[in-house]
């Protein structure tokens, strides 16, 4: 009986993650109330209450089902069984991406309600904090992985690697949002793949044939 009960709830959880992002992503994030939200799924208000705290509680448990994953895969230890190093985990972690949001709906459309369906206003003002410090994160570990591959060929940078990371970063976004916008108007990962391979090649990196 306690299985079937905790079962039942891993369901209504669910459940109020699957219409959340449905009802983010028709109304915005603002707009959007807990109480469409459990009609969409089913469920009662105190359902929704019961598994989150509040309204923004729900929209970083629907981001976190989506990036969490991908989190988990580009950032892995190894790839195949071998580490990934300098500019090829570079080339790993951004090619992950752009493959899943191309292949993945729920991917794509949690990125579009994080991206587009997101006002920066009063209690939301705390998620584009959250995406600073997520982009900052992210700026960081290119930022590493270029020092690591400049070691590696021996090469001098035009820009420090700072500043190297932080143009690679925004034309990655770049990218996404046109993407995004143009609703999947070209290929995303092949595109995408050849940008940021003519970028590194600008920094004066040799890559792999």
């Amino acid at each position: 009986m306690a299985r079937r009960t905790k079962e039942d709830a891993c369901a209504t959880r669910n459940s109020l993650l699957d219409a959340a992002e449905q009802v983010f992503y028709e109304q915005g994030v603002a707009r959007a109330s807990l109480n469409e939200i459990a009609q969409r799924a089913g469920a009662t208000r105190g359902a929704v209450y019961w598994h989150f705290k509040d309204k923004l509680d729900l929209f970083y448990a629907m981001l976190e089902r989506v990036t969490l994953p991908l989190e988990q895969a580009a950032y892995g230890e190894d790839v195949g069984g071998a580490r990934l190093e300098g500019l090829a985990r570079v080339r790993h972690v951004i090619a992950s991406v752009f493959v899943r949001l191309e292949e993945d709906s729920q991917t794509r459309k949690v990125f579009e309600v994080l991206l587009h369906k997101v006002e920066y206003v009063g209690e939301l003002v705390s998620v584009q904090e959250r995406n600073v410090q997520a982009m900052a994160e992210f700026g960081a570990k290119l930022e590493a992985a270029l020092v690591h591959a400049q070691g590696e060929q021996q090469i001098e940078l035009p820009v420090s690697a700072g500043e190297a990371a932080l143009a690679l970063r925004c034309l990655f976004d770049g990218v996404i949002q046109s993407w995004l916008l143009s609703r999947g108007g070209f290929g995303l990962s092949a595109v995408g793949m050849r940008a940021v391979d003519a970028y590194l090649r600008g920094l004066g990196f040799a890559l792999a044939a």
